[in-house]
């Protein structure tokens, strides 16, 4: 059975992927009279066609126990999508890059454990798994693409996958 070791999230790791939604490393401005500290810009949301730039919050309600066995991932051709912890709560990011237009690379699957201050921004056509709570219930804004059509493809492994620390 394929092994997958989970690894701290940082912007650098998490690159090939889509970015991490965090304060670190990223400059900021003052505004509202010195009250607040602006991280403008830090991820830009994509979409493609007729639609809008939605914000929702998911409630996971099932906790995910290690080591977890997977036999899918899903991406979203038609947006981008963004996850940030609402109560600092710490979640697993599993995502591999393509091996073609119509599935992952399976062998080159890596695992994020987020910090939970730090959300991630999917890009458009990452395969990665959905979300996935070490505590529950968990809610999380989520940032993504509101609008009609197909937006989710699934591909499922043949043999189960392991994720664990």
């Amino acid at each position: 059975m394929q092994v997958v070791r989970i690894e701290p999230l940082t912007v650098e790791n998490f690159a090939p992927f889509g970015d991490v939604i965090s304060c670190e490393r990223h400059d900021f401005f003052h505004i509202n009279d010195a009250h607040t500290e602006r991280y403008h810009n830090i991820v830009q949301t994509q979409k493609q066609g007729q639609s809008n730039i939605g914000i929702s919050i998911f409630r996971n309600i099932k906790t995910t126990s290690l080591p977890l066995r997977i036999k899918m991932l899903e991406k979203h051709p038609q947006g981008s999508q963004a996850f940030i912890p609402m109560s600092g709560q710490v979640f697993l990011i599993v995502v591999a890059p393509a091996l073609n237009e119509d599935c992952p690379d399976v062998l080159k699957i890596r695992a994020f454990l987020s910090n939970g201050k730090q959300g991630v921004n999917y890009r458009i056509n990452t395969w990665h798994h959905p979300l996935l709570t070490l505590e529950s219930p968990s809610d999380f804004a989520v940032i993504d693409r509101i609008g009609t059509g197909h937006n989710c493809d699934v591909f499922e492994f043949d043999l189960a996958i392991q994720i664990r620390e």
